[in-house]
């Protein structure tokens, strides 16, 4: 969803605002030799200090755009125009059938017309957008139109965070749409390449929230948030060993695992994520006719856990994978490819962004 911003110029930045931490993405196309699509030239994660974010909404531009302003110095990016996305929870997003043969703007204006039938807050409070599905399978002669709209303060706190950081918002997108754009990478190019890949869940465990998107042939068809994420664990360690939250996410980042992790600490942690996902699956089941997912898709920082994949495989006995967004890109000399694949199943929204300005 473009939130009314233009951008048919050179690929911006991504920039993922998350709770915890800026993640940044900077794609460029490939050199036809490689036979890849893109190339990663640079990336940064950089930690946002705790009052920065308040859930998934901007608390603190100016601590947000100097965290931005930080991955901007980390990554060694030049570039001045950069897509962030806005959390689902806090876009409205619905399907409506219009008469064929419109004009966008056309579109445009009847939706702002009949906006306030979908629309449960005030216009002049909200950013709205539309995007052309197609033609209607059930109404002849009609097209379907993906509707979305956000309270406009989401907007306007990411464009002032990136302009303190002295980039231009060029995409506002949303989370769930740039995270359909890295699957579709991941597996080959959307729909998903993959023919026995027809719905595909992504788990993305955030540092406080984990988010289940399941995706069918190739699109986002449901979505849900759970209130449980990486930060519990860091935490965890943290009171058990007496360290700080920095020190603390150091060590598991790196492997580096204090006495006892593995049976007091990461076993737990791990069994309640299965318990987490698993719960998130049967909410989709309940609320669809679909009673089974194709495979499984971890995202988040804590994707990367050792063994956490093949937990979930076994106990849900569905096939789960750790996404890598990069897998079928070239990868700058400048960069470090083992630091890269660490950190890619991080980058899943970021990279989905970056690929968002390269359409």
């Amino acid at each position: 969803m473009i939130f009314g911003l233009g951008r048919k110029q050179p690929p911006p930045l991504g920039i993922d605002i998350g709770s915890t931490a800026i993640k940044l993405v900077e794609l460029s196309r490939a050199d036809r030799a490689s036979g890849a699509g893109h190339q990663v030239t640079r990336y940064a994660i950089e930690p946002l200090v705790p009052s920065a974010m308040a859930e998934k909404k901007i608390a603190d531009i100016e601590a947000v755009g100097q965290g931005i302003a930080r991955a901007l110095r980390r990554a060694g990016s030049k570039t001045k125009r950069a897509a962030v996305a806005i959390s689902g929870s806090a876009v409205i997003t619905k399907t409506i059938t219009l008469a064929g043969g419109l004009s966008e703007a056309d579109i445009e204006a009847q939706i702002q017309l009949e906006a306030d039938q979908y629309i449960p807050f005030p216009l002049e409070e909200v950013n709205i957008d539309f995007d052309i599905i197609g033609p209607s399978p059930a109404n002849p002669g009609m097209v379907d139109v993906l509707l979305a709209a956000t309270r406009r303060e989401n907007v306007e706190d990411r464009i002032a965070a990136l302009e303190a950081a002295g980039l231009k918002a060029e995409i506002v997108d949303v989370e769930a749409y740039a995270m359909e754009l890295a699957c579709n990478q991941i597996l080959g190019g959307g729909p998903f390449a993959e023919p026995s890949v027809q719905t595909l869940a992504v788990a993305d465990i955030g540092a406080t929230t984990t988010t289940l998107h399941v995706m069918r042939n190739g699109q986002v068809a449901y979505t849900r948030e759970q209130k449980f994420g990486g930060l519990q664990l860091i935490n965890e360690v943290q009171q058990r060993h007496g360290i700080s939250r920095d020190e603390a996410t150091t060590k598991v980042v790196n492997g580096d695992w204090p006495a006892g992790f593995e049976t007091e600490i990461l076993t737990p942690f791990r069994e309640a994520m299965v318990q987490q996902i698993g719960r998130a699956l049967q909410f989709f089941y309940s609320a669809t006719t679909i009673n089974r997912v194709d495979r499984i898709l971890l995202a988040g920082a804590a994707a990367s856990l050792p063994k956490l994949d093949r937990l979930i495989a076994e106990r849900l006995e569905i096939t789960t994978s750790v996404g890598n967004p990069f897998a079928h890109m070239t990868i700058s000399k400048d960069l470090s490819s083992t630091a890269l694949n660490r950190d890619a199943p991080a980058l899943m929204i970021a990279a989905g962004l970056a690929l968002r300005g390269c359409l």
